[in-house]
């Protein structure tokens, strides 16, 4: 059955190039350090995917919403479906000295920025620079082992996962309460430094309220503890004396009389 337009799945993926076997991508360790692309820096899990939603590219995205939940399939995509087709437009002839500093250091394949766009240079020489502004992967075929794992279900289920995902899998150390329509998101104290955290915020709320339509507001808590603090003591309660018993009284010495002398 196919998925409807907004579902969240949770799904593992491959992406090379078809004709040369170049790896691009994976959610996979094992395929990443196979395909020799594995990045010590990055989790490797697998990736929550909203349907037809634009998190895929393109062409990647329409196949998946014809799979069900444990479909594996491999996806070849053509290049207009994948990163575009190549085009000779992009190609400029830039002169050396616009590069500054890097005029004599470019070579061939180094990527660059010119204008706020990047490129990679294809050729150097007479004092100029050939620079390809299309996509690397453009005008390439692209496969993709894909694997549909499961699908989400449930406000808290979703909201956890959509959580997680703008938290770079740190989500599982946030707290959630839901009341009614109203939403209230904890973040623990060891994440208030995360680059970007307000930006991270407000996705976290736009994706809560697209995915998760019950909730109709959403609020975020930072508590901060004090470290030096020192705990409160317990007073300590006074044992009730005993009552004071009076003194037993002494018994008297009994008074002995002398006998009386005789005349």
């Amino acid at each position: 059955m196919a998925f409807e337009k907004g579902t969240l799945i949770f799904a593992n993926y491959t992406a090379r190039v078809k004709d040369t076997g170049e790896g691009i991508e994976s959610t996979v360790e094992s395929e990443a350090k196979r395909l020799k692309i594995y990045e010590e820096s990055r989790r490797y899990e697998p990736r929550l995917v909203a349907v037809g939603e634009g998190w895929l590219i393109s062409g990647l995205d329409a196949e998946v919403a014809k799979l069900s939940v444990g479909d594996k399939k491999e996806i070849e995509l053509a290049p207009e479906k994948a990163f575009g087709s190549r085009d000779p437009t992009q190609l400029r002839m830039i002169p050396l000295r616009k590069f500054g500093e890097r005029e004599h250091e470019l070579a061939v394949g180094d990527s660059v920025e010119v204008d706020n766009r990047v490129g990679i240079i294809r050729f150097v020489g007479s004092g100029r620079a050939q620079v390809d502004f299309n996509h690397r992967l453009a005008g390439k075929s692209i496969v993709y082992d894909f694997e549909v794992l499961k699908q989400v279900e449930g406000d808290d289920d979703k909201t956890r996962a959509l959580v997680d995902r703008r938290l770079a899998g740190e989500g599982s150390k946030a707290t959630f309460e839901r009341e009614g329509g109203s939403l209230k998101v904890t973040i623990p104290e060891d994440l208030f430094l995360v680059e970007g955290l307000q930006i991270i915020k407000r996705g976290i709320a736009n994706d809560v309220f697209k995915f998760v339509p019950s909730v109709a507001s959403l609020a975020f808590v930072e508590n901060f503890k004090n470290e030096k603090a020192q705990p409160k003591l317990e007073e300590k309660k006074e044992e009730p004396k005993a009552e004071e018993k009076a003194p037993e009284p002494k018994p008297h010495a009994k008074k002995t009389e002398s006998p009386a002398k005789t005349a």
